[in-house]
Parts: structure tokens; sequence; C-alpha cells
């Protein structure tokens, strides 16, 4: 500990307000003090700047460049291949065979490269590497290729030369997000449409964008952007790092995608996917130079087991400039605002925290953390930071590993925001594991209200993990089979009521609960009806549940238009009073018999009777005194409600000078599985004992 004392970390207010860490504290500082020397020896080899370090996409791949030596633009490729014995370009110019005239040059460091004039290349022209080293040799697709195409009919993967005469011309140059609360609608293009194909970004621009903003939400977080050879992966198996998914079209029109966003004022944040990478060796850069360590942990340790993917190599020089490389591309090239981070739990353990239920602070502070992720992680989010004021950086991790999301300067490691994980499965356990009479409400307030101080979370009741195939959505595990027979205003059965009741309430109090901001997974706002399940040979190459039935949401016979409009209200509360803008949360009520449970944030009171039989008249909550407004409730008509509540009533504080403690109180009528919001519209001053 003494040697960690000058440590000033150790003496700010942040992780450390914490007393549990306290033991920790040397080991904590020790990977803090880690990061930090990380981060001044890049800084030093390279003009004092992680911006210049990651440059490895403006160095390796194919560049129109001017030649030094002549003073005119020509085509020049490099790569980095320290285990090859010889490099070639292939194309159709050299019938996709070794050629001299394509033969690269070895160079200082391990790099390969050659100059080829202006007219060797044309823009959509195909090509790739043929890698000879030692023992072998095999076709492979750049490190840096800015597009990978694939063959409808060969299904080889190629990297494509795109240098349009006419670059994207950018019309959003100074997009400035809105200070609103962050609410964030996570999607996938391909399977945004209704009808059963892969979508495209020009479509999912036109369509689909303007049904988010219609939504209400001001954040998208695109799923499956970076090049993966397997559609049916989700995007989780990237083998082209720097070049967005061809399948879904152009870059220019990714850009274009972009850019409608900004307009919109919505933020574009992107899945990236640096905790792994495909096995794949032509079309990924698995074995790329014929070692499987050259990006790569060797043996074992490089292999998920789980996943079936490679497993980076966070202590290697250049496996943190591709990787820091490609967070700088995705933001300058793309105007990418932020990023989800994927996998983290995998990359700080050694077992990937397969298996781990991280029940005491010991498990995140054994030897088989990585620290080089850890390190890795640290200087993402300064460069990130570094490269606008107003990107944002967001921890995908399961493990609760602790300050992650606070600042580096509070023995953090920097992410802006953390996804709250447990609140979806404690979702799911709950409607899997107990009858509804048998929720415990003080269990929900921890799950729902615990946090760390000094990090933001951003809360879901569900995203794409409980939509893809082999899970359950909230209203599949809710309605069952109904969901497809049952569905219709007209049906009054027990399952239809319950369903669409208890999915409005589970909403309402996970994003009123919600720390500093909140996810919703496309589609889920009205309930779709069915899960994610790309087209593979156990379904026979079915596209029927690859797509989102938007038809379902406009149908007013049905009860999902109801949910969407219940969801569409529900995000114009949270933004017009300011949800976020408080984090206090104050509990007044709570009542395990009943199922009623009520709390105050940001001068709203929100009250919820989870009971599924009993309603209750002139219910008692203590409140301040004066008049309170309904501004919210779940069971209005156009939400698929019974209409048993007034809408925009008025209710007074009563009081009663009998009472111990509070003694003013408000009597409301509270239907069963229903949800209402108050706010304060007069208060009233209380005349003291002397008047």
């Amino acid at each position: 500990m003494e040697k960690c004392s000058k440590d000033p970390s150790l003496s700010n207010p942040g992780i450390f307000n914490d007393p549990h860490l306290l033991a920790y504290a040397g080991i904590i500082s020790s990977r803090r003090l880690a990061a930090l020397a990380l981060e001044d020896k890049i800084k030093q080899a390279n003009r004092g700047s992680l911006h210049a370090f990651a440059n490895y996409h403006e160095i390796f791949g194919l560049h129109f460049e001017k030649a030094k030596d002549t003073g005119t633009h020509s085509w020049v490729f490099r790569e980095w291949a320290p285990n090859a014995s010889a490099l070639y370009l292939v194309c159709e110019k050299t019938a996709w065979q070794k050629h001299p005239d394509f033969q690269l040059e070895r160079r200082e460091d391990h790099v390969f490269e050659r100059w080829f004039p202006k007219e060797t290349f044309a823009h959509q022209d195909l090509f790739r590497l043929k890698m000879v080293w030692q023992t072998g040799e095999g076709d492979r697709i750049p490190t840096a290729a800015l597009r990978v195409v694939q063959d409808p009919v060969t299904l080889i993967f190629n990297a494509q030369v795109w240098q349009p005469e006419v670059s994207y011309q950018w019309e959003t140059t100074d997009f400035s997000p809105s200070k609103e609360p962050l609410l964030i609608y996570e999607t996938h293009v391909g399977t945004a449409l209704e009808e059963r194909r892969v979508g495209t970004y020009r479509e999912f621009e036109h369509h689909i964008l303007p049904k988010i903003a219609d939504a209400g939400y001001n954040a998208i977080q695109l799923m499956a952007i970076q090049e993966h050879p397997y559609y049916a992966s989700f995007g989780y198996h990237v083998s082209s790092f720097f070049a967005p998914s061809s399948r879904f079209g152009t870059p220019d029109e990714l850009k274009s995608l972009v850019d409608s966003a900004h307009k919109m004022g919505i933020r574009v944040l992107m899945d990236i996917i640096h905790s792994h990478a495909v096995r794949n060796e032509v079309e990924g850069i698995s074995n790329f130079d014929g070692t499987c360590f050259q990006f790569f942990h060797d043996g074992p340790k490089g292999f998920h087991r789980q996943w079936d993917s490679r497993c980076f190599d966070y202590g290697k020089p250049e496996v943190l400039r591709f990787l820091l490389s490609n967070l700088r591309f995705w933001i300058e090239e793309f105007h990418m605002d932020g990023f989800r981070f994927d996998g983290i739990t995998s990359m700080l353990f050694e077992d990937h925290g397969l298996g781990r239920a991280f029940t005491h602070y010991g498990e995140y502070y054994k030897k088989d953390v990585d620290t080089d992720a850890l390190s890795y992680l640290y200087l993402v989010n300064r460069l990130a930071h570094d490269l606008g004021n107003e990107i944002i950086t967001i921890a995908e991790d399961v493990s609760g590993y602790p300050g992650l999301a606070a600042p580096a300067a509070k023995g953090g490691t920097g992410f802006d925001y953390r996804y709250a994980m447990g609140i979806a499965d404690f979702w799911i356990r709950l409607l899997k594991d107990f009858r509804d009479e048998h929720w415990h409400l003080g269990t929900l307030w921890h799950e729902l209200t615990t946090k760390r101080a000094e990090e933001k979370t951003i809360s879901y009741a569900e995203s794409h993990d409980q939509a893809l195939v082999g899970d359950k959505t909230l209203m599949m595990h809710l309605m069952g089979s109904h969901i497809y027979s049952a569905m219709e205003k007209s049906n009054t059965s027990m399952e239809t009521i319950r369903g669409v009741a208890l999915h409005k309430m589970i909403r309402l109090i996970t994003i009123a609960t919600a720390d500093a901001g909140y996810l919703n997974f496309m589609g889920n706002e009205f309930g779709h009806p069915e899960w994610v399940d790309f087209p593979s040979k156990e379904n026979n190459f079915s596209y029927a549940h690859a797509r989102r039935q938007w038809s379902l949401k406009y149908n007013d016979r049905l009860f999902f238009s109801c949910l969407f409009e219940f969801d569409k209200h529900m995000v114009a509360l949270v933004k017009a009073h300011g949800l976020f803008g408080s984090t206090e949360i104050n509990l007044l009520h709570i009542h395990e018999e009943d199922k009623v449970i009520a709390f105050k944030r940001n001068h709203l009171i929100f009250v919820f009777n989870f009971h599924p039989s009993s309603s209750f008249t002139d219910y008692g909550i203590d409140l301040p005194p004066g008049e309170y407004r309904m501004v919210f409730n779940s069971d209005e008509t156009r939400f698929g409600g019974q209409h048993r509540l007034l809408e925009d009533q008025s209710h007074f504080t009563l009081y009663d000078p009998a009472k111990t403690g509070r003694q003013n109180f408000i009597r409301l009528y509270l239907p069963t599985r229903t949800a209402l919001v108050l706010k304060l519209k007069t208060a009233v001053k209380i005349p003291g004992p002397n008047g």
C-alpha cells in the first residue's frame, strides 16, 4: 500500500467512495499506473499524441498518394506481415496468380510495399493478396481493406478499390447532439425491413430513420457495421475491421445514412467489436502471415472456445495501433458519434468470465485479469475523447467490473456509460420463475436502482440479446403462443389483458428509474411478436424471422399499435420533464402484499400497482402538501388500457395531524396492473404550530 500512496486517484472521490474497494487499492492503483505508463510511452514515440500513433489505416492498405520521388499521384500498397517471405497483389490483370510486376518489396519493420502507376487500378476493381511463408501460402484480404465484397456466385470475398470520382459531400459537418436524455434505439440494418430479405443502408435511411425519429429516440446504435462473412453472426465475427459491411450497400450510402440521422438530430452510435475476431483465414486476419500469433495470443489463449473466434493480444504495440486506428477511422471517415464496446468481460478475464457469478470484489482483482486489455480500454477512451468532446463510449460488461465508467482521474477506465445489463436479465427471471403475486418489489427496486455512484448507467428492459432466437422477448414471455392469436383489441382474455398491461408497466418503471439513459431494441417498443433468427441451414435459409413486422404497429385493430403509442408518449414524457436531469430517486412507498410501489424523481411522482387482481380505492401515499395533476397513465384506451382513470385529474393532499411522521398524504384510485404519473401543480405551505 505504501508504494501506491502517491497515486492521486486514491485521494480523489471516485471508485474509492466504496470502502470495500480499499482492500484492493494497491492492485487498482498498479493497473491504473500501468495504463498511464503505456500512454506516456506511446506518446513519447509518436509526437506526444495517441492520434499520431493511431495511423494503421493511413499507412497500410491501398492508397492513392503523391510519390515523394516523382511528385505525381500513384497507387501504393503496404502490408504488415512479419512471418511472410513474399507477398503479391493479385487481381484480374494478373489472372489472380502471382506475378513479378505485382510483387511487394520488403521494407523495414516487416512492412511490404509497392508503388503502382495511376492506370493500374480503377474504382471498383477487385483484388486480394497472395501471402507466401516458409511452409506454405494462401489468399488473404488486406488487413486495412476499406471495402470488401462477396461474389454472389462463387461466394469468394475480395477487396475492392473504392475511389469514386467525387467523394461523398457531408451536409452536416458540425453536428451537435441535443442535451436531451440519451434514448438509444438499438437496430440492425439488414433485418430492419418487413420484406424477407436483407435491407440496405439506403432503405434504412429512407424508411427506418423516420420511424425512429417519430418514436422519439435521439440516438441509434447500429449493429453489424464492420464487415463479417457470416450474416447470422449478427456482426460479432468481424473479418475486415475497416470495411463497412457491403451486404447493406456502399460506404457512401452508409455516410448518407449517418448524415440523414444527424439532420434529424439523432446520434449514430456503432457496435464496435474489439474483443475478438472471426477465425476465417482468407476473409479475416487469423493466421494472416502464416502464424496464429500476429494479432492474437499464441496457443489456446488465442482461441475463444465458446465464441469460436480469435482473441487479440493487447500487449503487442501493433495490435494497439491496429485497434486504436480502427476507432479513429470510424470517427473521422464516417462521423460516428460514439461506440458500444462489445464483449468487455471476455477481454478482461482469461477465462472470458464464462460460468462465473462475480459475487464478490475479489473476483475482479485476481491474477487472471488481462491487464493489457484493461490498459487498452483506458487508451481507447482517451483517444475517443481526444477526437471529439461529444464522442461517447459505452461499456458492455456482464461482470460488473468496478470503475469501467468512472473517469480515469477517479480511478476508473474512462467509459462515459455502462449498460445495466442485470436489469434485463432480472425481468426475464422474474417472468420465468415467479408467479405475478409472488413478485418481491423490494428486490425489484434494488435491481432497478442499485449502481455505483461514480458511474453513469443505461437501463433497458430488453435488448437484442433477448430478441435472438433461443431466447424470448418480454412480450413473448408475457403472452406465449397467444401473441399470435390474441392481440386483437376486441380480445378480453386474461392472457391478453395481463400481457399488454405488464409490458407497459415494465418499460415505464425501467425508464423511470434509469440513471442516465435508456435503450430499446428495434420493434420491441410495440411488442414485436417474434425473435430474430437469421437464415441458416437449420431454418432452410429462411428470412421469415430476419425482419421486423412494422405493419403490426400500424394496424389499429391490434394491441401492437397501442403498445407503440404508449412507448412514444412514455419517451416524450421523459424528454418533456427532463427526467434524467436528476439522478436522485426517492422511494415513497412500497407494500409487498398490495404490490404497490411509488417513488419521486425530478418533480414527478410514479405510482405502480402490480397486483394481479386487486384494485385499490383511496390508497394513501405520503407526499408534500399541494395539488398534484395526473400527467400520464398506462390505463388509457389509446394505450390498450381499460380507461378506469380520469385523464388530467387533480389530486389534493390531505392533512391529518394525528398521523405520526409525515402528516400530508394523497388518496388515489389504483386499478390493478396500472401505472400513473403525477406532477406537483401547486405547492401548499402548511402553517406551523404558531401560525
